[in-house]
């Protein structure tokens, strides 16, 4: 972790950031941002030209606490010279091991099983109630493979899984070769995988790209898990596709929008297993990624090397 703050201070700021969060909306954001000269946001405030706007001329740097930048508008802030910071690496661990947990929960129908002994459903043994998918001799497919792509496949391997398929902007081979992954096309990444992990970033190129014609090709007791960006996914045709059966399973970390209404049709699927967004959310990334991120802030402030600069 970077040295700037002590532990006292680092809960501090964790409580600042959090009531930040809490109490400004929008509007309340836009007006404080006025002559500030570094920003720290999450992923939850978007940084677009109205803020800049407001933020004026003295704005020199934006941190995000977050690995995902979709958030903040690259193009306005690189038109203005004003410097990036975010948060990668600290939070690849955690998200590969909550990414796991929730594969693991979404194919062996642990939410629907805790249910059953809760309310009753619990009778005598029967072959097949709550029969699941399991992990050995199957196909792994990673849709963006990245530093978490790799972390999640070298999580899986003990697991027995034959096979790791990936499928990204570009061939990744020393990533890749880390873990036996072999490159295929969307198409043949949805053909072959039983369980399909997406850890792409949100981009123009990624936005829906999870749709009816991606659903259409997997196998019947296919998998999706959704750690990476909710806005990849087109909702609702991975409603039609759980609800008809044309997929076996669905775990979503993430949504569009977040929080998901609890009225949304995905929440009426036994098949589909939604969390609040906590891929990142252990005590140890928490904190890191807080002091990166603040030291991120110090640093451009300074007119220093950032410990985590995006290159605009």
């Amino acid at each position: 972790m970077p040295s700037f703050f002590c532990q006292k201070e680092m809960y501090e700021f964790n409580l600042i950031l959090n009531s930040a969060h809490t109490i400004l909306g929008c509007m309340e954001l836009l007006k404080r941002v006025k002559g500030c000269e570094g920003i720290l946001c999450v992923l939850t405030e978007k940084i677009d030209a109205q803020l800049l706007n407001a933020a004026g001329p003295n704005l020199k740097v934006v941190s995000t606490m977050s690995v995902g930048f979709d958030h903040l508008s690259l193009d306005e802030l690189k038109k203005r010279g004003i410097r990036v910071g975010y948060t990668p690496d600290v939070l690849t661990d955690c998200v590969a091991e909550l990414t796991v947990a929730l594969l693991l929960a979404t194919s062996r129908r642990l939410i629907e099983a805790t249910h059953e002994a809760k309310t009753g459903g619990w009778g005598t043994w029967r072959t097949l109630w709550l029969c699941g998918h399991e992990l050995a001799n199957s196909t792994v497919g990673i849709l963006g493979l990245g530093r978490i792509g790799v972390a999640i496949a070298e999580r899986l391997k003990p697991f027995k899984v034959k096979k790791f398929i990936y499928t990204d902007v570009a061939l990744r081979p020393e990533l890749a070769n880390m873990i036996e992954a072999e490159y295929v096309s969307l198409d043949e990444l949805a053909k072959q995988s039983d369980f399909l992990a997406i850890c792409c970033a949100l981009t123009p190129e990624t936005y829906g790209i999870c749709n009816w014609n991606l659903f259409s090709k997997m196998k019947k007791n296919a998998i999706f898990i959704n750690t990476s960006r909710g806005g990849v996914v087109n909702q609702e045709d991975l409603y039609e596709a759980l609800s008809t059966g044309l997929i076996a399973g669905a775990g979503l970390d993430v949504t569009t929008p977040e929080p998901l209404p609890t009225h949304h049709p995905l929440f009426t699927l036994k098949n589909c297993v939604i969390l609040p967004h906590v891929a990142s959310a252990s005590y140890t990334t928490r904190n890191s990624m807080s002091a990166l991120a603040a030291n991120n802030l110090l640093a451009g402030l300074r007119g220093e090397p950032m410990p985590k600069e995006l290159k605009l």
